[in-house]
Parts: structure tokens; C-alpha cells; sequence
């Protein structure tokens, strides 16, 4: 099941519709999707999964060592989504994500989108196993065993 955990939906849609920089991280899986939109004749936009940062500052710095040829953003849109990874697609904000890439037109860019959610898909399935197999998590009942 995938609660809505308080989301403001509207606002989420609406960074994936406009925003330059998107960080879309996800505690569970300690990663963070990181779309830069930014792109010139040479350098096409980012879109990535990497670690969790440890405050905006950090994300700011790995984005500075990942695109040097481009300033400093104004700003980025920090989204925390602690649903399930294939809910962006079934809410369709991974369809506006790919709407934008093609408009800018790179395609090694959807390429690389594809990428980047088969790997967020991986990671899930693979935390989720975790759970069910006791593998860094705690129990909070003792095995009766």
C-alpha cells in the first residue's frame, strides 16, 4: 500500500513541470534522483541516482563536482518521497520528467532517465527482500524460534 504521507501532490507536480534542479530523494533507500535540467550545445541535462546528502550544502557541492561548466543554481527543489519508486510513474510525474527531456532534445538524456529508475527500482527491490529476510533491519518482536 502507498499512503499519501501528507503530500502536496500539487506542489510536487508542479517542481517536475517547472523546476531546473529537482533532488527527489528517498529515505529508505538512502538515494537521492538528481535532475539537473540545465544544459547547453556541449552538455546535455543530469539525471542521476547518488547517496543521500547530508544537508543541502553537500548536494549543492556534489552537483558543483558533477557540472562545473555550469554556475551555481538559485535553487534547488528538495522533494522527499517516502512512497514506493514505481508511484512516480503510476502519478505521473516520471512521464512529466520525460515530457520536459524530450522538449529540450537530448536522447542519450531518456536514456539515462530510463537508467536511473531501473536502478531506483533495483535498489527498492532489494530493501525490500532485506526487510523480508531480516537483512539491516531490526525486528521489534523477538523470533519465537
Amino acid at each position: 500500500m502507498d499512503y499519501d504521507f501528507g503530500i502536496d501532490f500539487g506542489e510536487i507536480e508542479r517542481s517536475f513541470a517547472q523546476e531546473e534542479v529537482l533532488a527527489v530523494y528517498f529515505p529508505l533507500l538512502a538515494r537521492t534522483l538528481v535532475v539537473d535540467l540545465r544544459w547547453d550545445v556541449i552538455f546535455p541535462p543530469l539525471i542521476r541516482v547518488l547517496p543521500m546528502a547530508s544537508s543541502l550544502e553537500e548536494r549543492y557541492r556534489s552537483l558543483r563536482q558533477l557540472r562545473p561548466q555550469f554556475p551555481r543554481p538559485d535553487h534547488i527543489a528538495l522533494i522527499p518521497w517516502p512512497k514506493y519508486v514505481e508511484s512516480l510513474v503510476r502519478l505521473g510525474l516520471w512521464q512529466r520528467l520525460e515530457q520536459r527531456l524530450q522538449a529540450i532534445g537530448f536522447p542519450r538524456s531518456l536514456q539515462d532517465a530510463s537508467a536511473a529508475l531501473a536502478e531506483l527500482r533495483r535498489l527498492e527491490a532489494a530493501t525490500v527482500r532485506g526487510a523480508i529476510r531480516g537483512h539491516g533491519f531490526k525486528t521489534l518482536w523477538p523470533s519465537t524460534r
